[in-house]
């Protein structure tokens, strides 16, 4: 019997659908979501010092590839929103993490913002869900997930309700 998440073999060999699938994070027997977000993480840490134009430029690029790579891999897979894809769960975090404030709780706070507007789907995300196919369809919930998460963070920040001494 087929695991709900399992991914063919050939995942491995292709480029495209290596990256779709998180690096293997979207492998995972459970959650590969979080775990997909999890692969999200070295990448803000390569990031998190660049400029907003240059931050802003590669999680563009990252949207644009993202597109490309999970609508080859769901073609490939012959499921339009594979729970192995986790390529749009990195970009949706970077764009959680969009002008963040430094320290590692706010890296947590982001995390579990992202995962809790990614996984509920508040309207208009599932709206964006079920009504947009493709690569774009894919990518498309999560980065507004990642709207929605930054504008918390943001607000938690400027609130001062998290306080870092």
């Amino acid at each position: 019997m087929k695991k709900r998440n399992s991914l063919p073999s050939w995942i491995w060999t292709r480029p495209d659908s290596f990256c779709a699938c998180g690096f293997g994070t979207g492998a995972a027997a459970f959650a590969p979501g979080t775990f997909g977000t999890l692969a999200g993480l070295p990448f803000y840490w390569a990031m998190q010092m660049l400029s907003l134009p240059v931050y802003l430029a590669i999680v563009v690029l990252m949207f644009i590839v993202g597109v490309w790579i999970c609508d080859r891999t769901a073609k490939a897979l012959q499921v339009h929103d594979h729970p192995g894809i986790v390529w749009d769960e990195i970009v949706g975090f970077l764009v959680t993490m969009i002008l963040a404030p430094s320290g590692w709780i706010w890296w947590l706070v982001g995390f579990l913002l992202f995962r809790l507007f990614d996984i509920v789907k508040p309207w208009p995300i599932k709206w964006l869900d079920q009504r947009v196919g493709g690569g774009f369809g894919i990518m498309i919930d999560d980065v507004l997930a990642g709207v929605f998460a930054a504008g918390c963070l943001q607000w938690l920040n400027y609130s001062n309700w998290i306080h870092i001494n």
